[in-house]
Parts: C-alpha cells; structure tokens; sequence
C-alpha cells in the first residue's frame, strides 16, 4: 500500500475511501491515512491564517492610505471575511486559537503591507491595533492608524 501512496497519491485517497465503506479493514493504510487526517487539519488552519494575512494587509493599508481607498480594497476585505466565516463555519473549533492565528496573520500581513505601500514598516503597530471581532465585522473599516 505504501507505495501505491507514494506513486499516485490520488488512486490510493479512492483505494482507502472505498476500503472504509467496505469495511475491509485489512486494506487501509493507517499510517498514512493518520499522516494525512493531520495534514488535513493544518491546512484548514494555514488557510484561516493566510485569509487573515490578506484581510489585515488590506485593513492596514485602508487605515494609512486614506488617498488610496477604493473599491477594489473593499473587494478584497469582504471576499476575505467571507472566505473566513466560511472557514469558521465548517471548522467551529478554529475559533478556540482565532486570536493566535490573528497575531501570526498580522506579523505577515504588517510586512506585506509595509512592501506594497512602500511605507517603513515602523509605521505599522508592531501587534494588531484591533479586536478580532472588528477584524471580522462585516461594518468594520478602520478611520486611520497613528
């Protein structure tokens, strides 16, 4: 099995989920299948994560740049937040380590930031100025950062 797993990785996700309907016990691949359900989990976190970099990114950018704002910004901040709620709904138990995840997402998104606009990146807060309710809320931009 494993190295069917290792030759073509999408024969053997068939191969096992049909092994569990049947219940053919004999042919599943638990270390690999384990490896996998974890890798699962990460990758659902690292999504959240970088949806947060982004919506940051964007959210700094609004607060400094007011002669900038436009509706492109504001796209990008709602195709986020939805992108996120989406995330938080189908994985409820993300939102135990939100605030976390939101202080890593804001080292990212400060730096990308700090890039796009060309500004210093001590021109940013060195940890986000914000609630991660009003980071999520649908009515929430912020007037500037200081």
């Amino acid at each position: 099995m494993s190295t069917h797993y290792e030759q073509d990785f999408f024969a053997w996700t068939h191969e096992q989920a049909a092994s569990l309907r049947a219940r053919d016990w004999s042919r599943i691949d638990i270390e690999h299948l384990v490896e996998e359900i974890e890798g699962m989990g990460r990758s659902e976190k690292r999504a959240l994560e970088s949806r947060l970099a982004v919506l940051l990114q964007h959210l700094l950018k609004w607060g400094v740049q007011a002669e900038r704002r436009g509706a492109s910004w504001q796209l990008t901040i709602d195709i986020q937040r939805d992108a996120i709620a989406d995330l938080l709904h189908d994985n409820p138990s993300l939102r135990s380590g939100l605030d976390d995840v939101l202080a890593l997402a804001y080292a990212k998104a400060k730096r990308y930031a700090a890039t796009e606009t060309g500004l210093p990146l001590a021109r940013f807060p060195d940890a986000c100025p914000w609630e991660c309710a009003n980071v999520l809320a649908s009515d929430f931009l912020p007037e500037s950062i200081a």
